[in-house]
């Protein structure tokens, strides 16, 4: 059977070492977490891609291909194909999603799983419809970025917002800005489509039947994010939250050093 999507992605193998899937979040790439990945060292192996729309992962098949069940299909494809029957999960907002769409249709396949600044979706219709339309406006003008500084002046537009408080003052902002760039704008337009959160099935009703040990993590300053993620622990089974000081909604950025502790105590072998 033809590939419908061509992951772009890279693989650090430690001997005897689990593997942990990293999942990026919208606008991001397969070097989102390099800088945690550094400081966990050799203590695991690492599997980071590029997600439909993004960096340089190729769509083959139609748009079809862009939404969350397909996108979670074909991760579960690749880690076939790259003989990895079990990993540990971590997965950021966009990615996130995904993460807990992975988690709650596929547990057989992950040892344990943190979602950064995730959520189950939008719970009602008309929360959803709306979504689909504020997603379609933004892809629109996703799509009129015709100039590296067109695109540059949305992506600054973007960080404006209340969720990720003043990451813009952080010193690595203007790097991960730089890596943001490498992205094409069509492409992150239909990822926006078929993928945001308007696009995607709720998962609220399902993540009481969750049976993988799971960690939510949300920072103090997202204010949106913590009222969704202690919603989400009062209902999920086998799990827990965490509140992060001094970070907002990309914590790996702002607090890579306690994001990567957590990492250490959730995923260390019982």
């Amino acid at each position: 059977m033809q590939k419908k999507s061509q992951f772009n992605y890279k693989l650090i193998t430690s001997k005897d070492r689990p593997y942990i899937l990293f999942l990026h979040g919208f606008i991001g790439n397969l070097d989102e977490f390099d800088k945690a990945i550094k400081l966990l060292s050799t203590e695991f192996s690492y599997l980071t891609l590029d997600l439909p729309g993004h960096g340089k992962t190729q769509v083959l098949g139609e748009d079809k291909y862009y939404t969350i069940e397909q996108t979670a299909q074909a991760l579960i494809n690749l880690l076939d194909e790259l003989n990895i029957p079990k990993c540990f999960l971590v997965g950021y907002s966009m990615g996130g999603r995904l993460a807990l769409y992975l988690t709650l249709h596929f547990p057989e396949r992950f040892y344990k799983v943190i979602l950064e600044s995730a959520s189950p979706g939008l719970a009602t219709e008309t929360e959803r419809l709306e979504r689909v339309r504020k997603d379609e406006q933004i892809a629109r003008k996703l799509s009129r970025c015709i100039s590296k500084n067109e695109f540059r002046e949305f992506l600054l537009n973007w960080y404006n917002q209340p969720i990720f408080g003043d990451i813009k003052n952080h010193p690595a902002f203007e790097r991960m800005l730089e890596s943001r760039l490498q992205n094409q704008p069509l492409e992150l337009a239909k990822s926006l489509k078929f993928m945001g959160t308007g696009s995607q099935p709720s998962l609220w009703e399902k993540l009481k039947d969750n049976i993988v040990p799971s960690l939510l993590v949300v920072g103090n300053n997202d204010k949106k994010f913590l009222t969704i993620n202690t919603k989400m622990a009062k209902i999920c089974k086998l799990t827990q939250l965490k509140i992060i000081s001094n970070s907002a909604h990309n914590i790996h950025l702002e607090n890579t050093k306690y994001f990567v502790q957590n990492i250490k105590e959730m995923f260390a072998k019982d």
